[in-house]
């Protein structure tokens, strides 16, 4: 049966080097468990449903270069265009891209007196017509979608609607519903008409990213550059660049059309910092455990070079392999659970500051202790091999005179 104290008088008379791994181990939990944290943070951004059919969605832009062109029957013209081919589910016009990193921001109050007014938190502002929603893929849970007659083609129009996402009605009215109650726009009352489950904005890294509010406006019409967005099965989608621009230049010439993407590319895009960035702290907590379990490696084959005699004397005296094996891994396992409480509490006092510093969450209690858990699973396989080579020694090899 081993027992702890000579262990523990082994490691104290050659110090250097335990206290070295100790001091790897401590810094290597403490960053590990901070890295997981971030990780499994970015992760999570990264897999939010946007509520958008994403790989369905083909967005581009056109500039409209002739004079003469009537914009707002051209965005109407070009509109019946893009819903008549045949691969087409459906298209509208918008003022910005979902997860696009630009677009439009807004929000209401429910007074149009300026001293009394609450406002709502800041929301994605999307202008579009009654086919938005369903271009998008978006799910309305509540009251009801525009209809045609209801689309305006100025912002200062009467009759103003809005959808808004079911985020920031829970945030501005809480249980309450917000169906047929009016909002402003400064003195322009906008009533609220639908519900939207999901809708996110531009720009992933926003707070107020899942507030969003649609409003019954067709912009298309508002100028010479203008975005659309079309709606098709994914198969379809990578051929329907060039079956747009034969269908849009047949019909008007005089224009450009650029940045063709789905929204599933606006999004891998936007999202590329929280991947690259996921990436690298994966590949440095590997090497971090990868260099500690080499670490102990590298101790215990050193302790059986310098303990041989040792170890052939035990063996002599009764000692199996299995009492060998067991001393190396007690030993491994005293170092890492010291070096890992201490890391561990380095690791919350590190997350203290990165809260304070970055307004990241505080770290779980929960990742100091899996990353222990891990250090150890990883060094345990890491010492087994040379604490198995150790039991192997011959006694009489192991105390014969050089």
């Amino acid at each position: 049966m081993l027992h702890i104290k000579p262990i523990l008088s082994s490691l104290m008379r050659s110090k250097s080097a335990p206290v070295l791994l100790l001091l790897q181990i401590i810094l290597s939990v403490a960053i590990v468990a901070n890295a997981s944290f971030i990780i499994n943070e970015r992760l999570s951004l990264m897999q939010r449903d946007s509520g958008y059919a994403e790989d369905q969605i083909l967005t581009f832009s056109v500039y409209n270069f002739d004079p003469a062109i009537d914009n707002a029957k051209q965005n109407q013209v070009d509109q019946q265009i893009l819903r008549s081919l045949p691969s087409v589910i459906d298209a509208s016009s918008s003022n910005m891209l979902p997860l696009s990193d630009s677009g439009w921001m807004d929000r209401y109050t429910d007074s149009p007196n300026e001293d009394t007014a609450k406002s709502t938190p800041g929301f994605a502002f999307y202008l579009g017509n009654e086919h938005l929603l369903n271009v998008m893929g978006a799910k309305l849970i509540a009251g009801r979608n525009f209809t045609a007659d209801e689309i305006n083609t100025n912002i200062g129009d009467s009759g103003m609607l809005a959808m808004v996402s079911q985020p920031l009605a829970k945030a501005f009215w809480g249980d309450e519903s917000p169906l047929g109650k009016t909002v402003y726009q400064g003195d322009q009352a906008v009533t609220i008409i639908g519900v939207v489950e999901k809708l996110q904005g531009a720009w992933v890294d926003h707070e107020n990213f899942e507030y969003s509010v649609i409003q019954n406006i067709d912009f298309g019409g508002y100028g010479s550059n203008k975005s659309y967005m079309v709606r098709a099965l994914p198969e379809h989608t990578k051929g329907l660049e060039e079956t747009i621009r034969k269908a849009f230049h047949a019909e008007n010439p005089n224009r450009v059309l650029d940045n063709f993407q789905t929204v599933a590319e606006l999004r891998d895009r936007s999202y590329s910092n929280h991947r690259l960035m996921a990436t690298v702290l994966s590949i440095m907590v590997v090497l971090l455990l990868l260099i500690t379990a080499l670490g102990l490696t590298g101790m215990v084959m050193f302790n059986i070079q310098r303990r041989t005699k040792q170890i052939g004397t035990r063996r002599a005296l009764g000692a199996n392999k299995r009492d060998i094996i067991q001393y190396f891994m007690v030993e491994n396992y005293l170092i890492c659970i010291v070096g890992g409480v201490i890391g561990g509490m380095l690791a919350l006092v590190l997350g203290q500051q990165l809260m304070s510093l970055y307004s990241l969450p505080m770290v779980p209690v929960i990742y100091p202790i899996i990353s222990v858990i891990g250090l150890l699973v990883v060094t345990t396989f890491a010492v087994i091999v040379p604490a198995a080579k150790a039991a192997n020694i011959s006694p009489a090899m192991a105390t014969r005179s050089v």
